[in-house]
């Protein structure tokens, strides 16, 4: 039986999980969302409190993404804060 489809249906799409990361944000905690070149992804939230640096504006974080924006970028979505 064939599979039901929908004219959304993105064949390039992931379902989108979240992540232990590190943000890098000179600008501090304000932002809800960042481009994928400014965050990295750990395994843990241990790896990710390990390798921020608030000091050089590191910021340890678990977040949603990345997931494709309205205007094409690739985003990573704050859910919170580990440090």
């Amino acid at each position: 039986m064939p599979q039901a489809s929908s004219l959304f249906t993105d064949i390039e799409s992931r379902v989108v999980g979240t992540s232990a990361v590190v943000i890098y944000s000179p600008s501090g905690k304000k932002r809800q969302r960042f481009p994928e070149g400014v965050v990295e992804v750990y395994a843990s939230e241990a790896d990710a409190l390990a390798h921020a640096d608030p000091a050089k504006s590191r910021h340890a974080a678990i977040a949603s993404g990345p997931s494709r924006s309205s205007e094409g970028f690739r985003l990573f979505y704050l859910v919170r804060w580990l440090d």
